[in-house]
């Protein structure tokens, strides 16, 4: 109570400064919390220090959103105050626009669980849009407005001000005089004090210029992949897939003919190893542990095995969707009934080919119709940075749960915690809350 009574005792200038810097503290945190949690290639590395980032960031953004808050009541006064700088209304206006753009997506991800995919999709987009806008304005902001170039302003408008004034008017004969004796040194000279940008000026207009060298190509290349709907990077994918396995799976009529209409979306590739490639010569499959019928598949074998073709969505954690891709694949229910899964058995649990992620499935939600080992995606082979040549789709799951580069299923009788659960994602991974 007396820290609040304290706060309001504060003149509007003190408390609009306070909130100001802790603004920019908030702002600065949040942008380096957030980068480190959108770098794919760190994810391994960062392990469970990922959740506690993501717990950081969130508080980070509640933070700022009390900041919105306190100073909510202070904006009719702060903007009458600069009713006549046009520049600072301007700037007002975007920095709000940014703030509240950035609040309102970050609490649509924040509570993802409870709300459409559609929804967090669309958040998500915004949410680095805004990022990939206000970062860079930030930063130039911080930097046109450093003391270090304020002071430049200052010795610029001093320079100004100890300028001789501009003589009287002179008589036409003075005029003329004048003019003839006035040498053409002179009028150069003139000419160049009579600078069109000042320095400070011109320090502003570099550092935006470095700016948008710095971030304007890896922006370009975001904004492109974030507006192609049509999975073009997928294309890409596969143009360069690294895994050499031989002979190509053949696609079924259905999955030929894209029955799904192509992906809708474009993947975010994320790996906790280096990306491995496989090859036919090497590559192995098996299913063991608690079952009648244990077998190693060679690939010219397991691409013998009966195949379907499903139509699903992809949702992965962090709050992107790919829409109607058509996988297909062996239902992974006709590979435990094929094996004969035994009583004790109640959890499936997979193995990656990186050597590193695991995770499972309780026996009845492996059994769900449709649960996938897949081995194409809209009728081509999955390419490696994907999680080719085979990976588990579990499509009312979040995707850590659909492991890549699967090479091994195992049954077991007590529970197994998986790669991410371990370091604290949620061991229940329904897209659907209301399963959970």
């Amino acid at each position: 109570m007396d820290s609040k009574r304290g706060w309001l005792k504060q003149s509007f200038g003190k408390r609009l400064n306070s909130i100001h810097s802790w603004n920019a503290w908030i702002l600065l945190l949040l942008t380096v919390t957030g980068i480190v949690l959108s770098i794919g290639a760190i994810r391994g590395e960062l392990g469970s220090l990922r959740v506690t980032l993501k717990q950081l960031h969130i508080y980070l953004g509640v933070a700022s959103i009390v900041l919105i808050a306190l100073y909510a009541p202070m904006i009719r006064k702060h903007w009458h105050q600069i009713r006549a700088r046009r520049n600072q209304r301007a700037n007002l206006v975007f920095v709000l626009a940014l703030l509240v753009g950035w609040a309102a997506s970050g609490v649509i991800l924040w509570q993802f669980r409870h709300l459409p995919p559609a929804l967090n999709n669309t958040a998500l987009f915004v949410h680095d849009l805004l990022t990939w806008v206000g970062v860079p304005y930030a930063l130039y902001h911080a930097i046109s407005r450093s003391r270090w170039l304020k002071r430049q302003q200052r010795l610029d408008q001093a320079a100004a001000k100890a300028a001789p004034p501009p003589a009287a008017k002179p008589t036409p004969a003075a005029a003329e005089d004048a003019t003839e004796k006035r040498s053409a040194a002179q009028a150069v000279i003139a000419a160049l004090k009579e600078s069109p940008i000042t320095r400070a000026s011109f320090l502003r207009l570099v550092a935006g210029v470095l700016l948008v060298i710095a971030v304007g190509p890896a922006f370009y290349r975001w904004i492109k992949g974030a507006f192609d709907t049509g999975g073009s990077t997928t294309a890409e994918y596969i143009a360069s897939d690294g895994n050499k396995m031989l002979p190509p799976p053949a696609p079924l009529p259905d999955s030929a003919a894209v029955v799904g209409g192509g992906a809708k979306g474009n993947f975010r590739i994320y790996t906790v190893t280096e990306i491995p490639a496989f090859s036919s010569d090497s590559w192995k499959f098996a299913i063991s542990g608690l079952v009648d019928q244990p077998n190693t598949w060679s690939w010219e074998e397991f691409l013998k095995m009966k195949r379907t073709v499903q139509v699903s969505d992809f949702h992965c954690v962090t709050g992107w969707s790919v829409y109607k891709c058509t996988w297909e694949g062996i239902p992974l229910k006709q590979l435990l009934a094929a094996a004969g899964v035994q009583s004790k058995a109640k959890y499936v649990k997979f193995y990656s080919g990186d050597k590193v992620y695991t995770d499972a499935l309780s026996l009845d939600q492996a059994n769900g119709d449709d649960i996938m080992v897949a081995v194409m995606m809209d009728g081509k082979p999955i390419p490696q940075k994907l999680g080719g040549p085979v990976r588990l789709i579990v499509p009312q799951m979040y995707a850590y749960k659909s492991v890549k580069w699967l090479q091994a299923i195992e049954l077991i009788e007590k529970e197994h915690i998986g790669y991410w659960e371990v370091r604290g994602y949620d061991n229940d991974a329904w897209v659907d809350a209301s399963k959970a």
